[in-house]
């Protein structure tokens, strides 16, 4: 018998594999539209169940939420016990730092932290053993429905993207039908905190402008193009079919910046065709991917506002304390997060080197 899960008003099985084929891919999908899907399902309520248990250092109620005036349109959030209660970050002196098995990782969180293992169906290794995802509540939450996406976690992986990693990042989107569920990474150095190959995963119920932000092509055949608005970044975009041709693209991208000890951000969510102009319809039935080259960030440098990270430069801002949240001004925000972005003259160098080795 199932437990009943009071957010989904449904039944849920108890199950510990989420397994999924691409006719699960959601392939309609318009803002504003309240329908779930079977991994929405799954992952809403078994995340509510565990909120219920007392699994989170703190309870996750709705978050006090602003739009900041201007263009931007900045969704600032309230959050001051993810700043009290989270865990405190390790030591990151490379990019490319390897992985220690003595610091905390994936390996070594309680078993009733998993929700389940995504896995997409008669996917295989050419040693035929199956390859799998786990997908685990962050106990310190960002907004409802935060999880992370592990990676074949008994291969210790260190935080630098694998293929694997990117496809299992776009297909866990496609798998939702809210337009809200997003999925992000922080390399070294760009404000991860844990040296262990993970995304990050949660529901924000809000439009972002990085949805419908112009683009320009870079190169079209790689799905590659320039995101216009600020902040300017490298942006892919696929609908699903020939979604091998997008993962191995972001990962040369990823790889290219790696080489280069360039930290980075990446973030996926609903968007629509990159164009030239806004593009200002509710459609979001594509994927967008976009990467930011950034400064480096080692040890303790924190801003007192908010640190420039996935969520940061996609537009979503949580904060730390009431007097930064209620202040703050979206001149403010792009102040603070200049200062973390690659040069103009080096992102156009990585940019020229991007489309010599693509």
């Amino acid at each position: 018998m199932g437990k009943w899960c009071i957010q989904c008003n449904k039944t849920m099985v108890d199950c510990t594999v989420f397994t999924y084929t691409n006719e699960d891919f959601i392939s309609d999908v318009c803002c504003g539209q309240q329908t779930r899907s079977r991994f929405d399902m799954a992952l809403r309520c078994g995340w509510t169940e565990k909120r219920n248990a007392g699994l989170f250092r703190y309870h996750l109620d709705e978050l006090e939420t602003r739009i900041l005036p201007g263009p931007c349109a900045y969704i600032a959030q309230l959050n001051i016990m993810r700043g009290i209660e989270r865990r405190k970050p390790q030591e990151i002196l490379s990019v490319r730092q390897n992985f220690d098995p003595q610091q905390f990782n994936f390996n070594k969180i309680k078993p009733r932290e998993l929700l389940f293992e995504l896995q997409k169906d008669a996917r295989r290794h050419q040693n035929g053993s199956k390859r799998t995802c786990k997908v685990i509540i962050n106990v310190s939450p960002l907004e409802f429905g935060h999880c992370l996406l592990v990676p074949e976690p008994d291969r210790c992986h260190p935080q630098i993207l694998t293929p694997l990693a990117v496809q299992m990042g776009i297909e866990s989107v496609l798998l939702s039908a809210d337009p809200g569920f997003r999925v992000g990474f922080n390399s070294l150095g760009g404000f991860a905190s844990v040296n262990h190959l993970h995304l990050h995963g949660y529901y924000l119920n809000h439009q972002l402008r990085i949805e419908t932000s112009p683009a320009e092509p870079i190169l079209p055949k790689k799905n590659l193009y320039h995101l216009l608005d600020f902040p300017g970044g490298f942006l892919f975009y696929t609908q699903g079919p020939n979604l091998d041709l997008t993962v191995n693209a972001v990962c040369s991208l990823t790889d290219i910046m790696v080489d280069r000890n360039i930290a980075h951000n990446l973030f996926i969510t609903r968007g629509c065709p990159p164009r030239r102009e806004r593009d200002p319809s509710v459609s979001r039935n594509g994927v967008r991917v976009i990467v930011w080259p950034r400064l480096s960030c080692f040890g303790a440098k924190e801003e007192s506002a908010f640190n420039v990270a996935l969520c940061e430069l996609a537009g979503h801002l949580p904060f730390k304390n009431r007097e930064d949240y209620e202040t703050v001004t979206e001149d403010g925000v792009q102040e603070i997060i200049r200062k973390y972005l690659l040069p103009q003259e080096e992102f156009r160098e990585l940019q020229k080197h991007v489309m010599k080795c693509l």
